[in-house]
């Protein structure tokens, strides 16, 4: 019997491939999207993230971290990093919201998206695969 769990875990199917492949391009290009309009920062953008409580001079470094984040996400050999990145960016969006006393909702959407991130990549990494406790 072998000891590496990542030989009993089959390849994900095509189905569940494409799947993570969406769900990671469809969350990693609004991630994407969210920090390039951070790098941008029009008037609505720098409007919302000052009454989130940032100040205005972080905008530009959230907005590079964000992007670098995104595109490691979205590049399968760096796909784990970024996911990680991301996962950590997300928890600082939830807690400014919880700070700001902001609906439920509002809280749970970055939560949301960093449970989708991770949902994609199972999907399509066997190796993440075999780190989960289900079995195909």
């Amino acid at each position: 019997m072998s000891t590496d769990a990542s030989a009993a875990v089959t390849a994900p199917s095509k189905a569940a491939l494409w799947t993570g492949r969406i769900l990671s391009g469809l969350i990693g290009t609004m991630m994407l999207l969210d920090g390039v309009m951070k790098i941008v920062k029009p008037k609505e953008v720098v409007e919302q993230t000052v009454k989130m409580g940032y100040a205005e001079g972080v905008i530009l470094p959230l907005g590079v971290v964000l992007t670098i984040s995104a595109v490691l996400h979205l590049i399968p050999q760096t796909a784990v990093i970024g996911a990680i990145l991301l996962t950590g960016y997300l928890g600082g969006a939830v807690d400014a919201h919880v700070r700001n006393g902001d609906p439920a909702w509002q809280m749970a959407l970055p939560a949301l998206f960093g449970v989708l991130i991770w949902i994609g990549l199972v999907l399509r990494d066997r190796r993440l695969r075999a780190r989960f406790l289900w079995r195909d």
